[in-house]
């Protein structure tokens, strides 16, 4: 398993608006190869990480353009665009 972790800030005031995008989008982010688990979180200053968790890391880059076509829909949104970061995943526990 590969781990996607992207930090990113909306600027002032487009958290709202971020999320209802966020929402819209939500078929083409669960429809992405390889794609296990999806989470977003987000302070209430704006700033805040995804954590997607994917089948492998190939898949995690192969989706790289369809990643970076959805972070553009969010453009207006951001104070600049996130570069994410990859790592392999060592534990993924529940209780």
């Amino acid at each position: 398993m590969f781990a996607r972790i992207t930090r990113y800030k909306m600027k002032a005031g487009s958290r709202d608006e971020a999320m209802v995008l966020l929402e819209q989008l939500k078929g083409q982010i669960l429809a992405l190869d390889g794609l296990e688990q999806f989470i977003n979180c987000m302070n209430e200053d704006g700033s805040g990480c995804v954590i997607s968790l994917v089948e492998s890391e190939e898949k995690s880059n192969a989706n790289a353009e369809s990643v970076q076509a959805i972070w553009g829909q969010f453009a207006d949104y951001l104070e600049m665009m996130p570069t994410p970061e990859g790592f392999d995943v060592i534990a993924n526990w529940r209780p």
